[in-house]
């Protein structure tokens, strides 16, 4: 279910799954922007004034979900920058004084990434499969009540250096120690803000997040996913002081051994459909 960091809504409707792929084709995109800025946007909009509409079935001021479709899609062309922050703003913002019988208007959105081909300018591939993603809550006035960022769909691999041992044994254990596996591990994650203006960095934060990421899963040698996921969120809030609290969700997808030659070379197969559910939240 959704739901509203303003508070729980006795009412609200919008658009979601709507896709928008701005294009520079020419290939010479502004300073610092790529030539494809390709979207999923969703919108949910509350107010008194569409009320009715669930009562008694009038639809005066309502504004119709293909409309606010079609207000995603033209306004994206209308948009000068290429962060998802900007953009979640700029289009919650010029919803709510097109149409003032919306109270207030929650506006998400997911990259849709592609990557430059090396060495073309107008040649592009499907990028991922780690997602950014960006959602905002405004009312009349500009006031915002939400403002968050996150990365969903990370797939890490690790060949090795990476352990699960001395976990609890009883007539339900079957899982070995294991001292040197390969993990392969999912993960989302996302964050706040320590006052709304730091939500604004034109895409500078999500870089940094997504390179940490990376960084620690290669470099940190651990014990468990728990471990990684603890390590990968102190490190945010030491590194990146504009973010006020991280929530991390990592799912354990370690192939099943077919067969292995000691420590050195092994034979693998994806993980039943059974998974593990590691969460962690922190705080400054």
């Amino acid at each position: 279910m959704n739901q509203f960091a303003s508070g729980p809504k006795k009412s609200f409707y919008g658009k979601g799954d709507v896709i928008a792929y701005r294009l520079h084709r020419t290939g010479t995109a502004p300073p610092g922007q790529s030539s494809v800025f390709g979207v999923n946007a969703k919108i949910l909009i509350y107010g008194e004034s569409f009320w009715p509409t669930y009562t008694t079935g009038d639809n005066t001021g309502l504004v119709a979900t293909d409309s606010m479709k079609n207000f995603i899609q033209r306004e994206t062309m209308n948009f000068p920058g290429d962060d998802l922050e900007s953009y979640c703003h700029f289009l919650a913002g010029k919803f709510l004084g097109i149409y003032p019988q919306a109270e207030g208007a929650q506006l998400s959105a997911m990259e849709i990434p592609y990557h430059q081909i090396p060495g073309t300018s107008v040649s592009y591939v499907p990028a991922g499969p780690e997602r950014a993603m960006a959602r905002i809550e405004l009312g009349h006035g500009g006031v915002v009540h939400e403002a968050v960022s996150g990365i969903t769909g990370f797939k890490l691999l690790r060949l090795n250096g990476s352990a699960f041992v001395g976990f609890v044994r009883d007539q339900y254990t079957t899982l070995p120690d294991i001292t040197n596996r390969p993990l392969h591990m999912w993960l989302d994650l996302g964050w706040n803000y320590i006052d709304h203006k730091s939500f604004f960095s034109a895409g500078a934060v999500t870089r940094q997040v997504r390179k940490l990421v990376l960084d620690v899963f290669h470099n940190f040698v651990s014990g468990s996913i728990q471990q990684i996921i603890h390590k990968i969120g102190c490190r945010m809030l030491e590194e990146i002081p504009a973010i006020a609290g991280i929530n991390l969700e990592a799912n354990n997808r370690t192939w099943d051994t077919i067969v292995e030659q000691g420590e050195e070379k092994g034979v693998y197969t994806d993980s039943r459909p059974p998974y593990g559910c590691l969460a962690l939240s922190l705080k400054r």
